[in-house]
Protein backbone atom coordinates (compact mmCIF):
# COMPACT_ATOMS: atom_id res chain seq x y z
CA UNK A 1 0.00 0.00 0.00
CA UNK A 2 2.74 2.43 1.00
CA UNK A 3 4.65 1.74 -2.20
CA UNK A 4 1.54 2.43 -4.29
CA UNK A 5 0.87 5.66 -2.40
CA UNK A 6 4.49 6.70 -2.87
CA UNK A 7 4.33 6.08 -6.62
CA UNK A 8 1.12 8.07 -6.92
CA UNK A 9 2.63 10.92 -4.92
CA UNK A 10 5.76 10.84 -7.08
CA UNK A 11 3.69 11.19 -10.26
CA UNK A 12 1.62 13.97 -8.67
CA UNK A 13 4.72 15.91 -7.57
CA UNK A 14 6.41 15.37 -10.90
CA UNK A 15 3.38 16.77 -12.71
CA UNK A 16 3.02 19.67 -10.27
CA UNK A 17 6.68 20.67 -10.52
CA UNK A 18 6.61 20.50 -14.30
CA UNK A 19 3.46 22.62 -14.48
CA UNK A 20 4.89 25.24 -12.10
CA UNK A 21 8.46 25.32 -13.38
CA UNK A 22 8.83 23.32 -16.58
CA UNK A 23 11.61 21.42 -14.76
CA UNK A 24 13.84 21.62 -17.82
CA UNK A 25 17.09 19.66 -17.72
CA UNK A 26 19.93 21.09 -19.81
CA UNK A 27 22.76 18.61 -20.21
CA UNK A 28 25.51 21.02 -21.22
CA UNK A 29 28.69 19.22 -20.20
CA UNK A 30 27.64 15.57 -20.03
CA UNK A 31 24.74 13.34 -21.09
CA UNK A 32 22.36 11.72 -18.63
CA UNK A 33 23.98 8.39 -17.87
CA UNK A 34 23.27 5.55 -15.45
CA UNK A 35 26.64 5.69 -13.70
CA UNK A 36 27.36 6.49 -10.07
CA UNK A 37 27.50 10.25 -9.67
CA UNK A 38 27.56 13.04 -7.13
CA UNK A 39 25.51 15.93 -8.48
CA UNK A 40 26.39 19.15 -6.61
CA UNK A 41 24.43 22.38 -7.02
CA UNK A 42 23.62 25.82 -5.67
CA UNK A 43 21.04 25.96 -2.88
CA UNK A 44 18.51 28.79 -2.46
CA UNK A 45 15.22 27.05 -1.73
CA UNK A 46 13.74 24.00 -0.03
CA UNK A 47 12.36 23.25 -3.50
CA UNK A 48 15.90 22.62 -4.85
CA UNK A 49 15.73 18.98 -3.80
CA UNK A 50 12.47 18.48 -5.70
CA UNK A 51 13.65 20.50 -8.69
CA UNK A 52 16.75 18.40 -9.42
CA UNK A 53 14.83 15.18 -8.74
CA UNK A 54 12.15 16.23 -11.27
CA UNK A 55 14.74 17.29 -13.87
CA UNK A 56 16.43 13.88 -13.94
CA UNK A 57 15.18 11.23 -16.39
CA UNK A 58 13.10 8.47 -14.82
CA UNK A 59 15.89 5.91 -15.09
CA UNK A 60 18.22 8.19 -13.10
CA UNK A 61 15.66 9.24 -10.48
CA UNK A 62 15.44 5.64 -9.34
CA UNK A 63 19.17 5.41 -8.58
CA UNK A 64 19.78 8.97 -7.34
CA UNK A 65 19.15 10.00 -3.73
CA UNK A 66 18.90 13.66 -2.68
CA UNK A 67 20.48 14.81 0.56
CA UNK A 68 17.91 16.26 2.98
CA UNK A 69 18.48 18.22 6.18
CA UNK A 70 17.16 15.97 8.93
CA UNK A 71 15.97 18.78 11.21
CA UNK A 72 13.75 20.28 8.48
CA UNK A 73 12.55 17.27 6.51
CA UNK A 74 11.56 15.16 9.55
CA UNK A 75 9.76 18.02 11.30
CA UNK A 76 6.32 16.58 10.42
CA UNK A 77 5.20 13.02 9.62
CA UNK A 78 4.21 14.09 6.09
CA UNK A 79 7.61 15.66 5.31
CA UNK A 80 9.35 12.59 6.66
CA UNK A 81 7.14 10.23 4.65
CA UNK A 82 7.57 12.13 1.40
CA UNK A 83 11.36 12.37 1.69
CA UNK A 84 11.64 8.73 2.71
CA UNK A 85 9.01 6.97 0.57
CA UNK A 86 8.99 9.24 -2.51
CA UNK A 87 12.51 10.68 -2.79
CA UNK A 88 14.44 7.96 -0.92
CA UNK A 89 16.43 10.84 0.58
CA UNK A 90 19.56 10.55 2.68
CA UNK A 91 19.09 12.47 5.94
CA UNK A 92 22.00 14.46 7.30
CA UNK A 93 22.44 16.44 10.51
CA UNK A 94 23.59 19.97 9.76
CA UNK A 95 25.40 20.04 13.09
CA UNK A 96 27.72 17.37 14.47
CA UNK A 97 25.73 15.21 16.90
CA UNK A 98 27.48 13.34 19.75
CA UNK A 99 30.74 13.22 17.83
CA UNK A 100 29.16 11.43 14.86
CA UNK A 101 30.52 12.10 11.39
CA UNK A 102 27.78 14.06 9.52
CA UNK A 103 29.02 12.49 6.26
CA UNK A 104 28.39 8.93 7.49
CA UNK A 105 24.93 8.58 5.83
CA UNK A 106 26.37 9.86 2.52
CA UNK A 107 29.28 7.45 2.73
CA UNK A 108 26.85 4.59 3.33
CA UNK A 109 24.73 5.60 0.31
CA UNK A 110 27.81 5.77 -1.94
CA UNK A 111 29.09 2.47 -0.55
CA UNK A 112 25.75 0.98 -1.60
CA UNK A 113 26.27 2.19 -5.16
CA UNK A 114 23.72 5.03 -5.08
CA UNK A 115 24.19 8.38 -6.79
CA UNK A 116 23.49 11.42 -4.60
CA UNK A 117 22.44 15.07 -4.97
CA UNK A 118 24.50 17.31 -2.72
CA UNK A 119 24.31 21.01 -1.83
CA UNK A 120 27.88 21.84 -0.75
CA UNK A 121 26.93 25.18 0.83
CA UNK A 122 25.35 23.15 3.62
CA UNK A 123 22.43 25.55 4.02
CA UNK A 124 20.31 27.78 1.82
CA UNK A 125 21.88 30.98 0.59
CA UNK A 126 20.12 34.26 -0.15
CA UNK A 127 22.68 35.92 -2.39
CA UNK A 128 23.06 35.80 -6.17
CA UNK A 129 26.05 33.47 -5.91
CA UNK A 130 26.53 30.37 -3.73
CA UNK A 131 28.21 30.64 -0.37
CA UNK A 132 31.68 29.08 0.00
CA UNK A 133 31.47 25.30 -0.29
CA UNK A 134 32.02 23.21 2.83
CA UNK A 135 34.49 20.36 3.02
CA UNK A 136 32.03 17.49 2.53
CA UNK A 137 32.25 17.42 -1.28
CA UNK A 138 36.05 17.28 -1.18
CA UNK A 139 36.08 14.56 1.48
CA UNK A 140 33.62 12.41 -0.48
CA UNK A 141 35.54 12.94 -3.72
CA UNK A 142 38.73 11.80 -2.01
CA UNK A 143 37.08 8.73 -0.53
CA UNK A 144 35.21 7.76 -3.73
CA UNK A 145 37.49 8.74 -6.63
CA UNK A 146 35.57 6.45 -9.01
CA UNK A 147 32.31 8.40 -8.54
CA UNK A 148 31.70 11.04 -11.24
CA UNK A 149 31.32 14.61 -9.92
CA UNK A 150 28.78 16.65 -11.91
CA UNK A 151 28.18 20.37 -11.17
CA UNK A 152 24.69 21.79 -11.66
CA UNK A 153 23.07 25.22 -11.58
CA UNK A 154 19.41 25.56 -10.60
CA UNK A 155 17.82 28.58 -12.33
CA UNK A 156 14.98 30.60 -10.78
CA UNK A 157 13.63 28.05 -8.30
CA UNK A 158 13.87 30.51 -5.39
CA UNK A 159 11.28 32.67 -7.20
CA UNK A 160 8.76 29.80 -7.34
CA UNK A 161 8.44 29.78 -3.55
CA UNK A 162 9.74 33.11 -2.22
CA UNK A 163 10.75 33.15 1.44
CA UNK A 164 7.72 33.59 3.67
CA UNK A 165 5.22 32.62 0.95
CA UNK A 166 3.04 29.51 1.06
CA UNK A 167 1.56 29.61 -2.46
CA UNK A 168 4.01 28.73 -5.27
CA UNK A 169 4.29 31.06 -8.25
CA UNK A 170 4.61 29.57 -11.77
CA UNK A 171 8.09 30.50 -13.03
CA UNK A 172 10.06 28.80 -15.79
CA UNK A 173 13.01 27.02 -14.15
CA UNK A 174 15.77 24.76 -15.37
CA UNK A 175 18.72 22.75 -14.15
CA UNK A 176 21.93 22.95 -16.17
CA UNK A 177 24.34 20.05 -15.70
CA UNK A 178 27.99 20.74 -16.47
CA UNK A 179 31.10 18.82 -17.39
CA UNK A 180 32.32 16.25 -14.84
CA UNK A 181 35.31 17.21 -12.71
CA UNK A 182 37.59 15.53 -10.20
CA UNK A 183 40.16 16.32 -7.55
CA UNK A 184 43.47 16.84 -9.30
CA UNK A 185 46.59 15.09 -7.94
CA UNK A 186 47.95 17.12 -5.05
CA UNK A 187 45.07 19.61 -5.15
CA UNK A 188 44.35 21.07 -1.73
CA UNK A 189 40.87 21.12 -0.25
CA UNK A 190 40.12 24.83 -0.52
CA UNK A 191 41.48 25.06 -4.06
CA UNK A 192 39.22 22.21 -5.15
CA UNK A 193 36.16 23.60 -3.38
CA UNK A 194 36.69 27.03 -4.93
CA UNK A 195 37.07 25.42 -8.35
CA UNK A 196 33.91 23.34 -7.84
CA UNK A 197 31.97 26.44 -6.78
CA UNK A 198 33.25 28.31 -9.84
CA UNK A 199 32.13 25.41 -12.07
CA UNK A 200 28.60 25.69 -10.64
CA UNK A 201 28.49 29.49 -11.05
CA UNK A 202 29.75 29.27 -14.64
CA UNK A 203 26.66 27.26 -15.58
CA UNK A 204 24.47 30.25 -14.73
CA UNK A 205 25.48 31.88 -18.00
CA UNK A 206 25.13 28.80 -20.22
Amino acid sequence: MTSKRAKLMAWFLLGLVRVLTGAQARWHGCPPKAEQRIYFANHQSHADLVMIWAALPAELRGITRPIAAKDYWTKTPFKQWITTAVFNAVYVDRERVDGQDPLAPLVQALDNGDSIILFPEGTRGHEEEPQPFKAGLYNLAQRFPQVVLVPAWIHNVQRVMPKGEVVPVPILCSVTFGAPMQVEPGEERRAFLDRARAAVIALREV
